[in-house]
């Protein structure tokens, strides 16, 4: 009763705007609504976060290592799977990643709990001390917000894609306070166009969510920078460098991720395996780097402010190593390399969280590693460890990411080094130039592209990507079996639309097809009418498409054999209709259009 009341009240509202606001006011009212939703669920997840992890762990003792550390991951792992499991019943992991599907293969469409089971599985996972990020359950929070608000308002497919996009803006500029780090990461990682129509709601979004993570926390940022030494020509060749490692440490990132991963995916089917498995690495990783412990933000913190030895050191704390000043960089370059296997242990045993945060960190690393080995050996000029680590942030994100401009304006904005504006984008366009030699690809995106169904900015590309083989799918055809007579197949074609007339066997798989204009010397000719079948007058199709194909290979598939219809079979050989070429380039055409009419 009471949701036949909200359908009702729903069908109100969407009756009055009809008449009363045009349909681009009501998409920029729905950009506001989808920014102040953003900026809430991500205040709430990261004062979840913050409320585990002061329970848990505010008495620990700094001075020394903590046994509980081995005990925390796992049960926040084990808590997490069981949420899953019984309450959410559906996947949730690879936040970015099932945004960059729903928008390439479900029309923009995510599930109604995405706008929220997310957030509560990645506040236990990370408040409990997973070493993931907050931020991609976030913008898959976001965008599903948009989706959910575009489904209930009826939204054409090209605005649905729009309020995912202001959802995904709107996490990532509520989450750091950076509207136009929310902007860029819509162009460069969900591959958004950025037109006058898409520019002024995600910017809506964008800014609304900025100003009200604002009135939520204050004016305190995730990190805190002070600039303490400008930036001088003479580090050009330093930072060259830098984004050249930055490029090789994102390489390692996303190839070890993705080994990571299949060992666990081998794995699927024996959860408690699983999490066994993982719990074991991410816990004995914890103990011996409490760094890897959460998303690790108090550690670049440590980094980004300190102003010597004694300042770096306290970044050993609660670790066996705590004391040991003399082992800092050794501790540095050993929790670089251990953060990306504490991250797909989290998420391969079980937890939910994301690699946005983690690329941060191990850039942050990386930038205060590279910046001391510098300094120790005196390469070249000193550098401040400080502004290397900072860099290091762009630098690895940008390589992890293949976003450059997110990767510049988030750490810019983040932490107000706009007077290090050029080395950002030296050291980030390095990275990325340096990763893309070996990845053509982004971590969110890699595994989509190999299946072909990653949205690209490539107008043809991006049409064909959104192209659904099943949508096109004529299933209304007349067939007949191999021992149909002439006469009979003569009375189907002529109630038929098509001049194809598909064979099948008992079991409804493709055995040949007639076509009419192949037997017309005999069509009229009644006295054959009962010495020919179908087994005689069926021929081989010009080629078989099956259901799985991408558009992109159907495509192709009609240019080579320039058949007018070509049939579609599934998996077991079983015939589910035509493709005509006709239908299928008229429906491309409009879809080139639609997308071309901002």
């Amino acid at each position: 009763m009471r949701s036949k009341s909200i359908v009702t009240f729903i069908s109100r509202i969407d009756a009055w705007r009809a008449t009363h606001v045009s349909e681009r006011m009501f998409v920029l009212m729905l950009a506001f609504l989808v920014g102040l939703l953003s900026a809430v669920a991500a205040f709430l997840l990261h004062w979840l976060i913050n409320q585990i992890v002061a329970i848990l762990t505010g008495g620990f003792d700094a001075t020394s290592f903590n046994l509980l550390y081995l005990v925390y991951p796992v049960v926040g792992i084990l808590l997490t799977m069981l949420f899953v499991r019984y309450v959410v019943k559906d996947n949730i992991s690879h936040g970015i990643t099932r945004i960059l599907y729903a928008i390439s293969q479900n029309r923009s469409r995510l599930k109604v709990h995405n706008t929220w089971t997310s957030v509560v599985a990645s506040a236990i996972t990370i408040g409990f001390g997973g070493s993931v990020g907050a931020e991609a359950p976030i913008v898959l929070t976001g965008s599903a917000i948009g989706s959910n608000l575009g489904k209930l308002f009826r939204m054409d497919s090209h605005t649905m894609m729009l309020l995912v996009g202001c959802g995904a803006a709107g996490a990532i500029a509520g989450i750091f306070k950076a509207p136009i780090a929310g902007l860029v990461f819509t162009l460069e990682v969900l591959m958004i166009d950025l037109t006058m129509a898409s520019l002024m709601p995600i910017l809506i979004s964008c800014v609304t969510a900025t100003c009200f993570t604002y009135i939520f926390s204050g004016d305190a940022s995730l990190f805190s920078f002070h600039l303490d030494d400008g930036w001088t020509v003479e580090r050009i060749p330093a930072c060259v460098l830098l984004g050249v490692f930055c490029g090789i440490v994102s390489l390692y990132f996303v190839r070890t991720m993705g080994m990571c991963e299949n060992m666990f995916a081998r794995l699927q089917k024996h959860s408690y395996l699983k999490l066994v498995v993982g719990g074991l690495m991410l816990s004995l990783l914890i103990f011996l780097f409490p760094s890897l412990f959460g998303e690790g933000y108090a550690s670049i913190n440590l980094l980004l402010n300190g102003n010597g030895q004694e300042d770096w050191s306290q970044i050993l704390n609660n670790s066996l190593f705590a004391g040991h000043e003399n082992l800092l960089v050794l501790y540095v370059f050993l929790v670089l390399l251990t953060k990306v296997f504490a991250t797909s242990a989290t998420n391969g045993a079980g937890g939910c969280g994301g690699t946005f945060a983690p690329s941060l960190f191990v850039g942050c690393f990386s930038g205060f590693f590279f910046s001391r080995m510098w300094n120790m050996y005196e390469i070249g000029v000193h550098v401040p460890e400080k502004n290397f680590a900072l860099m290091g942030m762009a630098g690895v994100m940008s390589g992890v990411m293949h976003a450059p401009l997110t990767g510049i304006f988030l750490i810019a904005e983040l932490t107000g080094g706009y007077s290090l504006f050029l080395p950002l984008m030296i050291v980030s366009v390095c990275s990325y130039l340096t990763i893309n030699i070996f990845e053509p690809h982004s971590i969110y995106g890699a595994r989509l592209a190999k299946e072909g169904k990653l949205i690209t900015h490539h107008t043809d590309h991006a049409v064909l990507t959104l192209m659904q083989l099943d949508s096109v799918i004529d299933r209304d055809f007349t067939a007949v079996s191999s021992d149909t007579e002439l006469a009979d197949i003569v009375r189907k074609i002529s109630r038929s639309k098509w001049n194809i007339v598909p064979v099948l066997d008992a079991a409804g798989r493709l055995q040949g097809e007639i076509d009419i204009k192949s037997i017309r010397h005999i069509v009229f000719r009644t006295e054959l009418y009962h010495h020919f079948t179908a087994q005689q007058l069926m021929q081989e199709p010009s080629a078989i498409l099956t259901d799985s194909l991408p558009m992109k290979v159907v495509m192709k598939t009609f240019d080579d054999t320039r058949a007018d219809y070509l049939p579609v079979l599934d998996s077991d050989g079983h015939l589910k209709g035509y493709l005509s070429r006709d239908h299928v380039f008229t429906q491309y055409r409009k879809m080139v259009a639609d997308m071309s009419e901002d």
